[in-house]
């Protein structure tokens, strides 16, 4: 079959899925009341006197004193920082060879005086990393691994084949808000359950003034409960079809992205959605996508993208949550069990991630 036939055959066949599916849900969604996942291996809560490895899988910064602000930062909580070996190697735009940098992540979970595993950046690189980590011996030692942005490979790469639950959350080199800090510190340090993900922080209106920046808009009703896999969809698209790729089925996936005009948003949702990953879910949250704006005309919108892409699945879709490349950033537990709801707009966890 040639390219262009293959691809009618493909678009044919997605639809045809689609419809069918569409067909089965009517009104709100109650999806997956019944579904038991398997659950995952949690990491130990952090402390003020853990002890932190600083590792960069994918970039490295430009200068040697962002590393050490990093550790500052990281220094701020009471941690004990312990630098990866290969930390201030520099690659082109990646932080060293893949194998090193492959060999810290290893390391770092080997040691048993790490409790805890920042990622300095993201960037570009994590993806090229994947074949060289040792999951069996990630499993065998679960911690704390967080990062987000490029880091989202390794994230649903280590939940899916170490069972291990990792965090979508800041990175090192950052300085935490006041709402970044409340919900890494209720997610890490002093977990409950049920606790609501990724709500925006309260808006102080008055007189004229209404909320603007952080509105949460619903794509498509419904309630479902499932464990959660995501992150950066430009990464998530990135590792479709191989063998690092997370399992799509009864799942709820969070996504987010930066700088990608609507029509590559467009791109990356279609090609999920022909691979058939989008068809398997329980339900989405699309987070923000920061300075996601097209340049010359005509052009779709977001929003019409959204709708396009997201509306006809039969799950429940909300937009808006606190999960991206911004500043008030939330702490998500990648393979813990969460509800997502519209009626109230909200995602809460459902069990706590961390013991």
């Amino acid at each position: 079959m040639d390219r262009r036939n293959f691809f009618k055959a493909a678009v044919a066949t997605s639809m045809a899925t689609t419809a069918s599916s569409a067909m089965l849900f009517t009104g709100d969604i109650q999806a997956n009341s019944k579904i038991k996942p398997k659950s995952l291996n949690k990491p130990k809560r952090l402390t003020s006197t853990s002890t932190i490895g600083l590792i960069a899988p994918g970039s490295n910064v430009d200068e040697n004193e962002d590393i050490y602000f990093a550790a500052d930062i990281l220094k701020s909580f009471g941690f004990d920082v312990k630098y990866g070996k290969h930390l201030f190697q520099r690659y082109g735009y990646l932080a060293g060879q893949d194998k090193e940098r492959a060999a810290d992540v290893n390391a770092m979970f080997a040691d048993d005086s790490i409790d805890g595993i920042f990622c300095l950046r993201g960037g570009y690189g994590s993806p090229r990393i994947l074949p060289y980590l040792d999951y069996n011996l990630i499993a065998k030692n679960p911690k704390v691994f967080i990062g987000y942005s490029d880091i989202t490979a390794l994230l649903n790469a280590i939940s899916a084949k170490s069972n291990l639950i990792t965090f979508h959350g800041p990175i090192a080199k950052q300085n935490f808000t006041e709402y970044t800090l409340e919900n890494f510190k209720k997610i890490l340090f002093n977990p409950t359950a049920p606790v609501e993900l990724a709500t925006p922080p309260i808006f102080e209106g008055r007189e004229g003034i209404a909320e603007k920046d952080n509105r949460i808009s619903v794509i498509s009703k419904g309630r479902a409960t499932g464990q959660l896999i995501g992150g950066n969809l430009s990464l998530l698209v990135k590792v479709v079809g191989t063998p690092y790729e997370p399992d799509y089925q009864d799942k709820i996936l969070f996504i987010e992205d930066v700088e990608e005009a609507p029509y590559r948003v467009d791109g990356m949702l279609t090609h999920l959605w022909l691979a058939g990953r989008l068809q398997k879910l329980a339900g989405i949250v699309f987070g923000k996508c920061s300075d996601c704006k097209a340049s010359g005309s005509p052009t779709l919108s977001l929003e019409q993208v959204f709708n396009d892409r997201l509306s006809n699945l039969g799950i429940p879709v909300l937009r808006g949550l606190m999960i991206g490349h911004i500043d008030d950033l939330s702490t998500i537990p990648v393979g813990a069990l969460a509800t997502l709801d519209t009626k109230t707009k909200k995602l809460i966890l459902e069990e706590t991630a961390v013991i």
